[in-house]
This record gives structure tokens, sequence and C-alpha cells, in this order.
């Protein structure tokens, strides 16, 4: 699976780095190095949204540093399938 998270200026504004660190550490917990891949982005055209683009197989999602570990839950553990 790959997630795509902005990291353009208004997103980084808004925390992408906290997005993306937390994201990282979820992946490893949960030893799926080898099921999700994390890339970047710059500016995806959601600037106008709260929170950080971040992107699933095509669909868009705001996320803010707080959310990220619902995010997680909600979105892509459950797309795998876990």
């Amino acid at each position: 699976m790959e997630v795509t998270i902005c990291i353009g200026s208004s997103c980084h504004l808004k925390g992408s780095q906290s997005v993306i660190a937390s994201l990282q550490r979820l992946i490893a917990l949960h030893h799926l190095e080898n099921e999700v891949e994390l890339k970047g982005s710059f500016c995806m055209g959601e600037c106008m949204n709260n929170g950080v683009c971040v992107c699933i197989d095509g669909e868009r999602f705001n996320v803010t540093p707080l959310g990220a570990e619902e995010f997680f839950r909600t979105e892509i553990m459950k797309r795998l399938g876990k």
C-alpha cells in the first residue's frame, strides 16, 4: 500500500512532519514495513482544508498530528485487513 503525505508549505505548517513521524512509528510497531510505503509529495491542492493531506489509493484525507493514530487504525489497518 502506498501512502502519500503532503509536505508542501501549508501542510508543513499544519504538522506534516509530526504525521509522518507518527505513521513511521506505527508502521514499525506493527511490523508493516513490507506492506506500507510512505511517500512525500509537494502541494496536493488541499491547502484550504484543516489538517495534512494524506492520500491512499487516490482517496484524500485530512489528518491532524493528533489524529494520525486514529487514521492509522481506521484507514491503513482496515485496508490491510488487520
